[in-house]
């Protein structure tokens, strides 16, 4: 029975061996120097910011969905997933942003609000005032 190679899959290169150089004489094991992989940082979950954009300022509950996406980061990173960590992570540390510029969205619109409702209220207060002075047998007597 005759072995045969597909036509496509080639045999790699080799060198013989010199004249009068046995096996036996040479040395069976081989050293293959390995580095360690680098060291690399592992990906942020934003679980402190997540819990606080959660408890302060939950608007249209994106503190809590990335409350959610951080925890599922860490999960990720304990496990060595770090590609899933910082996707997750990721995804986390944009709905913070979302959220936060969201409050202060809101909060400069409570402020304008109640600003111009008291100028609103003050000029309604001194018109009256000022149609009482024209009729003196309107008000307290």
């Amino acid at each position: 029975m005759e072995r045969t190679r597909a036509p496509g899959l080639a045999l790699p290169p080799y060198e013989p061996l010199v004249e009068g150089l046995d096996m036996e004489n040479m040395s069976r094991s081989v050293v293959v120097p390995v580095e360690p992989p680098p060291v690399q940082a592992p990906p942020r979950d934003h679980l402190a910011w997540s819990l606080c954009s959660t408890l302060y300022s939950n608007v249209c509950c994106l503190g809590f969905l990335a409350l959610v996406f951080s925890v599922k980061s860490r999960d990720r990173k304990v496990l060595g997933d770090y590609s899933g960590a910082l996707s997750y992570g990721s995804t986390a540390k944009y709905l913070n942003i979302t959220a936060l510029l969201l409050n202060i969205f809101f909060i400069i619109l409570i402020i304008a609000l109640i600003a111009s409702g008291t100028i609103t209220f003050v000029n309604l207060l001194n018109h009256q005032q000022q149609r009482q002075g024209d009729h003196p047998f309107f008000g307290p007597t």
